[in-house]
């Protein structure tokens, strides 16, 4: 694990518990095949990904099968409290991400005494999921509280209300936010409630919303997913092996805002949280449903085209389709990196499902990104009937993390 020296710490949830019933000679087997199962190649539960590097994890990393995002308020007001948190978090996410119970062993044993364990324990049976924890920060946690006001990017604009938009205000904001994407469900879910706990007396959750089924993809080898209107979703969502589309419209430089260095490498995250009208979609001819997406329904093709990945004619589209009015053609070629999940949240008392899309974008900056697009699509967009946003929020993702430091160090190092 980087940053750390202690065997313990090597081995993963299920090589721990493992362990304590083998006896001496198992030990030594269980903590071989935890360490050959912590690669980042592969969809296996064993598989982890790296958690320090120039980018941070989970933004192009391939998308994983679920989603647990929070966005916390910061409850104190003491700057190195704040420092405090952020190291315990980062300490935290790189045994969570490498696939170890926080604590190692004594995560598994718990605390001295009557002092509970350092892990809840409901990940133990699992492996790292290919688990990734990205952080962001918020306007707001650049306020006059830790002196961070002069290193707020001019990026991190607060975002403006839209026209249709319903936000429902504790689905919005936060000083900061953690994405845990995982292809265990319990994994993510694990992860979000044990930052959580390190948070206590530190920050709290001020919402957060599970997601499955992913409705985005990074990678071209993979079939596009769908949304739940049963469309593809993210068909010219950048690929993470296009390097040089990646570094002009999704990684910030250096020299994008001398004030905001600290920014370089990381992105602009922007979450919505989208409620689907699912049972009048339900009721629309397929034609209305092709003519207000702008695609064909089983390949995903431009209407006029054959296949999904043909060249999109954005003059040939029906003028309200969502694919002409989202095209990076109408914003001087600006695009977004999309990494959306579907969600199911129950049913109302009718019997309607409170279910769509939870929409992740990041970007070099949402300024020439996500803002214009939205502002375009509030205005025109036919799907507007069958959609409403309900949570919004905007966060600087920094960029990843080298040996010893932790999230933010750039930015308290700047201040």
């Amino acid at each position: 694990m980087p940053g750390s020296s202690s065997d313990s710490e090597r081995l993963s949830r299920r090589g721990l518990l493992g362990a304590f019933g083998a006896g001496a000679a198992g030990v030594g087997l269980v903590t071989a095949g935890a360490l050959a199962g912590s690669g980042s190649t592969g969809g296996s539960d064993s598989a982890s990904v790296p958690f320090e590097g120039t980018h941070q994890a989970g933004i192009v990393t391939d998308v994983q099968a679920n989603l647990h995002f929070a966005a916390f308020d910061v409850t104190t007001t003491d700057r190195l409290t704040l420092v405090g948190l952020l190291k315990d978090w980062t300490k935290a996410a790189r045994q969570l991400t490498a696939g170890m119970p926080i604590g190692g062993a004594a995560g598994v044993d718990g605390g001295p005494g009557p002092a509970p364990p350092k892990d809840t324990g409901e990940a133990y049976d699992s492996h790292a999921a290919r688990l990734t924890l990205t952080v962001g920060f918020g306007p707001s946690l650049f306020d006059d509280r830790f002196g961070l006001a002069p290193a707020r990017p001019a990026a991190l604009v607060d975002l403006p209300r839209f026209p249709k938009d319903v936000l429902q205000p504790a689905r919005c904001g936060g000083d900061l936010a953690v994405q845990a994407c995982a292809d265990d469900p319990q994994v993510a879910v694990h992860a979000i409630r044990n930052l959580s706990r390190i948070a206590a007396g530190r920050a709290a959750v001020r919402w957060a919303q599970l997601g499955y089924g992913k409705a985005a993809s990074t990678d071209r080898t993979q079939p596009t997913p769908r949304n739940l209107f049963g469309f593809k979703d993210g068909t010219a969502n950048p690929s993470n092996q296009e390097t040089a589309v990646l570094d002009e419209h999704v990684w910030v430089h250096r020299e994008d805002d001398p004030a905001a260095a600290w920014m370089a490498g990381g992105s602009y995250l922007v979450a919505r949280r989208i409620e689907m009208i699912i049972e009048t979609w339900d009721r629309t001819s397929l034609d209305e449903q092709e003519q207000i997406i702008g695609r064909n329904k089983g390949e995903g093709a431009p209407l006029g085209s054959q296949r999904e990945f043909d060249v999109v004619q954005p003059a040939s589209l029906p003028a309200a389709s969502h694919v002409r009015l989202a095209h990076p053609s109408r914003f001087d070629g600006a695009r977004i990196l999309r990494r959306g999940y579907n969600f199911v949240d129950g049913a109302d008392g009718l019997g309607h499902l409170s279910a769509g899309l939870f929409f992740i974008a990041y970007q070099r900056d949402p300024r020439r990104g996500f803002i214009p697009i939205q502002m375009s699509l509030a205005a025109d967009d036919a799907l507007n009937e069958y959609i409403r946003h309900t949570g919004s929020g905007i966060w600087a993702a920094p960029g990843g993390i080298g040996p010893g430091g932790y999230w933010g160090d750039r930015l308290f190092d700047s201040t």
